[in-house]
């Protein structure tokens, strides 16, 4: 048996399609395109390639788009300053702080001064406690995106146990929620866990968010489970792998996503989402 793939790729083209083909009525009804706002401070390679992504799929679906490149020597009260005026701005749907930030700078206070109606991260307290509440509103990206490519197996996911490996608050934590809110029965892994083989081998959907290459081992993986794969590792090489050993889970998995093109587009693609649910739910 060879692991059917789940392309994210695919997947989120076809949702910039809605996306685009939503805005354009929006238009045509004489309503504004939503409006994104990415804040970016210092120059962290990787940082930058997301955000130019980011900025390019706006671009794709016809949203205003508004960059802030910020030196890093940018201030915790400039930046809370900017995020006000933002937060007042009525043709701006979304803010988005770009992670990690700089040493000096808080990150927990400037995504908290974040209006909870435009985080279209999905950070803030006031969206995590709604998620955990079971009354979501704007849903952390990466996990809605992960809900997405789960859905598009077509498994019923009720009664699933699902393994969550990593338990940071970007993914592990809200991810968790996510799948309770869809019927499965759910474990959490963390650094502290014993035993994680055991775990990871009787878990009929897997996700894993570790940020460890290779950390999960394909003869680990329960024959026909779902495996998601949140890692993005960049080797030696520039070659870019996974959390999950993909070679030796392919043939035990029954859906299995790939590094790159699994994940990471979905994750932008709830961006989007979010930012168009914001401007007609919202804010309208």
């Amino acid at each position: 048996m060879t692991a059917q793939l789940i392309d994210g790729k695919a997947i989120a083209a076809r949702l910039r399609q809605q996306i685009a083909q939503r805005v354009a009525e929006r238009r045509q009804q004489g309503l504004r395109a939503p409006g994104l706002a990415v804040i970016l401070v210092g120059s962290d390679p990787a940082s930058q390639v997301y955000v130019s992504h980011k900025r390019k799929d706006c671009e794709e679906v016809g949203f205003l788009s508004q960059a802030y490149d910020l030196p890093a020597s940018t201030s915790q009260d400039e930046l809370m300053a900017l995020i006000d005026r933002l937060n007042d701005d009525p043709s701006i749907d979304g803010i988005l702080v770009q992670l990690p930030l700089p040493e000096h700078l808080d990150a927990s206070l400037l995504l908290e001064r974040i209006r909870p109606d435009k985080d279209v991260d999905g950070f803030h307290p006031y969206n995590i406690g709604r998620l955990a509440q079971r009354m979501p509103l704007l849903r952390p990206c990466t996990p809605k995106g992960i809900m997405t490519l789960l859905q598009s197996t077509g498994v019923d996911l009720y009664g699933m146990h699902a393994v969550v490996v990593g338990a940071s608050n970007i993914v592990g934590r809200p991810m968790a929620m996510e799948l309770l809110l869809a019927g499965c029965t759910v474990t959490v892994t963390h650094r502290f866990t014993k035993d994680l083989p055991t775990h990871v081998g009787q878990a009929d959907i897997v996700v894993v968010a570790a940020g460890k290459p290779g950390l999960v081992k394909g003869e680990w993986i329960k024959e026909g489970a779902i495996v998601i794969d949140v890692g993005i590792n960049r080797q030696a090489d520039g070659k870019l792998i996974g959390d999950v050993v993909y070679e030796t889970a392919l043939p035990r998995a029954g859906w299995i996503t790939p590094v790159p093109g699994g994940v990471g587009p979905m994750t932008r693609a709830g961006l989007l989402e979010n930012t168009l649910h914001a401007a007609e739910h919202l804010h309208n």
